[in-house]
């Protein structure tokens, strides 16, 4: 008989704004490289990935301004709040991603900073296109009708 599948826990921090924002094309999971202090804020539910970005710097993709606030019970050696902090990605995928930044204007935004089921860090980074302001109008007005049609059905029937 198979085990059930454990359930996953929710993401420790989440960019809402950026299916708003940016009309994501391919998504991809990351192992992201972090201080213990910062492993320890992100498990008590802190943490910040509005305003971050992912970009390369030396060869290497890298996530900036992710807002990861120091552990309260630290020792003197904390972390840096806002330090770029190194995306694990296989060789290929780098490549791929970075053609897609310099070639296509694409921007890679951070979806999800969350632990999988084996306790390792991980962050889901999009491949995106910023969205115009009549994009992001067209897309409210279908989410508004979906929700809209979701309240006549369930009163229907």
């Amino acid at each position: 008989m198979a085990k059930p599948a454990k359930p996953t826990p929710p993401p420790s921090a989440q960019n809402r704004q950026a299916r708003y924002n940016y009309a994501i094309e391919d998504k991809l999971e990351a192992g992201i490289i972090l201080a213990g202090t910062e492993v320890k804020s992100l498990r008590l539910g802190k943490g910040n990935i509005n305003e971050a970005y992912a970009g390369p710097m030396g060869g290497e993709l890298y996530l900036f301004n992710a807002y990861i606030p120091e552990y309260q019970n630290r020792s003197p050696f904390g972390h840096e709040p806002r330090r770029p902090r190194k995306l694990l990605l296989h060789k290929k995928e780098m490549r791929k991603l970075m053609g897609a930044v310099t070639r296509e204007g694409m921007t890679l935004v951070p979806l999800a900073l969350f632990f999988n089921s084996r306790g390792l860090a991980k962050v889901s980074i999009g491949v995106a296109k910023g969205k115009k302001l009549h994009d992001k109008r067209e897309s409210e007005k279908q989410r508004d009708w979906n929700r809209e049609k979701g309240r006549l059905m369930r009163d229907k029937g």
